[in-house]
């Protein structure tokens, strides 16, 4: 059911199926998935928990420990975030554009924060490098990177026909967006990749 809620959503989002049609899809009865899902919110719901236990692990993995110093974890946690979107696409579809709100089960809302941990203890690290009467607040910052994230993600990161064509990979527009937020706070961010300026 969870390999058949994955195809659906890639074929028609979130929305666009029937709890009936992943039935269909997966070669079971219509009875069969009530056997393990209350309905298709449900479904979704584990769906977008699956999802986000992904996410963060792929998150955890790309920060390393801060490092070799914050900024460079820093930027390879965003392009892992922009990997995730592109190469898990209904995953993520289900994760942000299902309406599903964190709290609809623990172990989602459990799976939610985890990840979002992860961009607020990278974020924590890089404010941390600014004199203390210059930090802005750490939540504050952490939602501004996630906006910018999801933004780029949601413009032309994802890997479905809806991508759009830039003069830019995501990664870049990425890296010159966090370069422009970071140096207006005052930041002295060093280089992180090939061709930085």
């Amino acid at each position: 059911m969870i390999r058949a809620a994955l195809e659906l959503i890639a074929q028609k989002g979130p929305a666009g199926f029937t709890f009936a049609e992943a039935a269909r899809w997966a070669g079971v009865s219509p009875a069969a998935p009530y056997r393990h899902f209350r309905d298709r919110d449900e479904l979704l719901i584990d769906v977008a928990r699956r999802g986000f236990d992904g996410f963060a692990v792929a998150l955890e993995s790309a920060w390393g420990g801060g490092r070799p110093d914050a900024f460079t974890a820093f930027d390879r946690v965003g392009k892992a975030y922009l990997r995730f979107a592109k190469s898990e696409p209904a995953y993520y579809s289900a994760m942000f554009e299902a309406g599903i709100p964190p709290k609809a089960s623990p172990p989602l809302q459990e799976a939610d924060e985890r990840a979002l941990a992860v961009l607020r203890t990278a974020t924590e690290r890089v404010v941390a490098t600014m004199p203390a009467q210059h930090r802005p607040p750490v939540l504050m910052m952490t939602l501004h990177i996630w906006a910018l994230l999801h933004g780029i993600a949601s413009l032309f990161g994802r890997g479905d026909a809806a991508r759009r064509s830039f003069p830019m990979s995501p990664e870049d527009l990425l890296e010159a967006a966090l370069l422009i937020y970071l140096r207006g706070l005052g930041l002295s961010v060093p280089p992180v990749g090939p061709g930085s300026s």
